[in-house]
């Protein structure tokens, strides 16, 4: 029986939290949150469970690892790596692995290399794993393609799209691709970095290194998808003129040459849901997933996934490059 903590209760993790108390072999022991309506709750009312599950949410990680013991912790809180800082270490402290669905540490750049070392040399000193993962990044747009390039003999280059109809996604993922902005407000978001995709820098910097490329240049620009007729999801309505989603592309180059290119194309009323897989080489790979990978539904899987493979991990700062490869976690087998 794994005993989880929990970090956070926002959409994902609540979502990661309702995985975990519903599967074999896991056990929810603890959980923080800043949140003062959630403080003091029991967790089970707070995800939605069908029952209570007799664990309060606290506000103190200290505190809550030294009462609860947990074996692991999921940390959901930010997309910023900067921003976790101060939490991972408390947790780190403790002697605690960690999966977080922080974007930012699924494969630090060099505007965060200070802030990884830090993480690293703790979880090093303190002799546990600190894994970022999620389902982009973490799978679709990077360990996904460098798995499937593990048939090749020569790799010229990768691309990678990823479509979703934004309608089937949480309310903070539709606002963060700037549905229901103006054209004028969506760029004013994009500059002052409110309105993109976390991930894109990391997904392309992880493929190159997997593959062997050492990247001279990347770039990540973004635009808007603007609605040609009204569409509405469950929560926003967008008229025709306004902003329903978002269009980033990526691209790794090496001398001049696009070597790894990421497009996202995320926006509410997406005909078609896909994600699909180029490899330029030999053999030439090319994998499609009709409908797409649900990304709430990935996220917290793939969280939940990894927990046995950070508890066996070598300690440190992993990324899924260096980790075993995850699988569904479903239980002991009797």
């Amino acid at each position: 029986m794994i005993r989880v903590l929990h970090v956070g209760l926002g959409p994902i993790g609540a979502a990661v939290a309702r995985q975990i108390a519903s599967r074999k072999g896991f056990r929810i022991v603890g959980a923080i949150d800043i949140d003062a309506k959630k403080i003091g709750q029991d967790v089970g009312v707070i995800i939605g469970h069908p029952r209570k599950l007799r664990v309060k949410v606290g506000v103190d990680i200290g505190k809550t690892i030294k009462a609860a013991k947990p074996d692991v912790a999921v940390l959901c809180t930010s997309s910023s790596l900067k921003g976790v800082l101060a939490e991972l270490l408390e947790v780190i402290k403790h002697r605690v692995p960690v999966v977080t669905t922080t974007e930012e540490a699924a494969y630090p750049q060099k505007a965060n290399r200070d802030v990884a070392k830090k993480i690293d040399d703790a979880a090093k000193k303190a002799k546990v794993a600190v894994l970022g993962t999620g389902v982009n990044p973490g799978f679709t747009m990077d360990a996904l393609p460098i798995a499937l390039s593990a048939v090749c003999e020569r790799v010229d280059r990768i691309e990678v799209w990823r479509v979703q109809d934004a309608r089937i996604r949480r309310l903070p993922f539709q606002l963060k691709i700037g549905v229901g902005l103006t054209p004028d407000e969506f760029q004013r978001k994009v500059e002052s970095r409110g309105v993109r995709h976390v991930g894109f820098t990391e997904s392309i910097q992880m493929i190159g290194d997997a593959i062997g490329w050492k990247l001279d240049a990347i770039s990540d620009d973004v635009s808007p998808r603007v609605a040609d007729h009204a569409v509405a999801s469950e929560w926003l309505s967008v008229a025709a003129g306004q902003v329903c989603g978002i269009i980033q592309n990526g691209v790794g180059y090496v001398k001049g040459e696009p070597k790894v290119t990421l497009h996202l194309e995320a926006y509410l009323g997406a005909p078609e849901s896909y994600d699909s897989v180029l490899i330029e080489g030999s053999p030439r790979i090319v994998s499609k997933i009709d409908g797409g990978v649900h990304g709430d539904i990935a996220t917290a899987s793939i969280a939940v996934n990894s927990i046995p493979a950070v508890l066996a991990a070598r300690p440190g700062l992993r990324t899924m490059r260096d980790m075993r490869l995850p699988s569904f976690a479903g239980g002991s087998l009797s």
